[in-house]
């Protein structure tokens, strides 16, 4: 797997290089000490690719928190800080670990085979999921993605919105676009993500959605319109 380190302290760098140095099946792809750079270098259009970042959390201009809310695909994130008290925002991120530091090289390794173990059943060839789970009242609920009409943002909740229930979980937008699969949900709003096949009709800045008791009108973002028509198979004179 391809690494990278963003730490602004020098001491915890070489520490975390020095653990990927020994650790069969990392590459280290280079090494950062702002976030803002980072990001910057993983947009370039001949970036290489990244399957893994050691993160820390407390840096300047950029926090790890705000460089995972910036960047539009989140590879694996491990993060590590000297603070416990980020653990539960962060794993609204869906990273793969938390270490608080100074890390020891057991529980480095131990959260790197977690990390190769969902790296390696990514790149297996699985059978596509036409469903997922949400926590709802200490149980898991399946939800056909069918069954989706739209997801709405809630302050720090999103509403996943059905033929006949509501699902309220904590989560963010992103992280909930990241999960639902791209070819039957889009995000038309920054609160708002669609089922494409319950879209009934477009108008010029909303999308109509059929449901149960008549039909529900979302706004479309200004900034997501484009995508959205291009999406579409539209045909017209």
């Amino acid at each position: 797997m391809n690494c990278i380190i963003i730490d602004d302290d020098k001491l915890s760098i070489k520490i975390i290089e020095e653990f990927v140095g020994r650790t069969e099946g990392l590459h280290l792809a280079g090494s950062f000490s702002s976030a803002v750079a980072a990001m910057n270098s993983l947009n370039q259009p001949d970036a290489e690719k990244v399957d893994l970042i050691f993160l820390d959390i407390e840096m300047p201009e950029m926090s790890g928190i705000e460089f995972l809310e910036s960047i539009d695909i989140i590879p694996q994130v491990i993060i590590y800080s000297s603070q416990e008290k980020y653990a539960l925002e962060s794993y609204e991120y869906d990273v793969t670990d938390y270490l608080l530091k100074p890390v020891q090289f057991g529980r480095f390794i131990k959260a790197v085979n977690r990390a190769r173990e969902r790296y390696e059943k990514k790149e297996s060839p699985v059978k596509e999921s036409t469903e997922i789970f949400i926590k709802n009242n200490g149980s898991l609920v399946r939800i056909k993605y069918e069954d989706i009409l739209w997801i709405e943002a809630l302050e720090n909740y999103v509403v996943l919105n059905t033929f006949s229930e509501k699902y309220t979980i904590h989560f963010t937008m992103k992280a909930i676009a990241d999960k639902m699969p791209s070819d039957r949900f889009m995000r038309i709003h920054r609160s708002f993500i669609v089922n494409f096949s319950k879209i009934k009709v477009i108008e010029d800045n909303s999308v109509v959605i059929k449901t149960d008791s008549g039909t529900k009108v979302i706004p479309i973002g200004k900034s997501y319109r484009d995508k959205l028509m291009n999406d579409i198979n539209l045909i017209s004179k």
